[in-house]
């Protein structure tokens, strides 16, 4: 004879599936929480399409960052120009950059993938995987906000883990499951 074990008529499971054990709530981490953690924040990244590669170089080594976004001559945003660029264009090319103006080396429209405000680190993630890039910029509709990169993404990846680490670790060390470290 078999026993049944469980009890439909069990009430308290459905309150016990609905509380919530943890005092952390993990939101959603959007473009635009990224960007105002990120090295780019409060930085001028920007660099004109006419500016000389030299200056572009110069503004990789002080501000100690990969990738700037050009603009126009109005100051709108048409483009990114990325070490990756620099490399690519000017080094393995054996170039001259004295003669060369960031219009020569840097990535245009449509080439270049953007991120809108709102999108998840996820989402971000993946748009720099799915092209192979390291930088994304970020627009609210039609208006330019700023710039992340991959290192700012990953911040947040491990802020989350080591939140989790220590939870498990409680629990495999009988402080509970939720209520050791909090």
């Amino acid at each position: 004879m078999r026993m049944n074990l469980i009890n439909p008529g069990f009430n308290g499971l459905k309150q016990i599936q609905s509380k919530k054990f943890s005092s952390v709530d993990f939101l959603p981490i959007t473009a635009l929480d990224i960007y105002k953690k990120s090295c780019y924040y409060n930085i001028d990244y920007k660099i004109n399409e006419e500016s000389d590669v030299k200056e572009a170089v110069n503004r990789f080594t002080a501000f100690d960052v990969s990738c700037l976004a050009v603009t126009n001559n109005k100051g709108d945003v048409v483009g990114v120009c990325s070490g990756r660029d620099y490399i690519n264009k000017v080094a393995a090319t054996d170039k001259q950059y004295v003669n060369l103006k960031v219009r020569d080396i840097c990535t245009y429209s449509p080439k270049v993938l953007v991120a809108k405000v709102d999108d998840t680190l996820e989402t971000c993630m993946s748009k720099m995987l799915f092209k192979n890039i390291r930088h994304l910029l970020i627009y609210d509709k039609t208006e330019f906000v700023g710039l992340i990169s991959i290192k700012d993404l990953i911040k947040p990846l491990i802020d989350k883990n080591k939140y989790v680490v220590t939870k498990l670790s409680d629990f495999n060390m009988g402080k509970g499951a939720f209520f050791g470290s909090e």
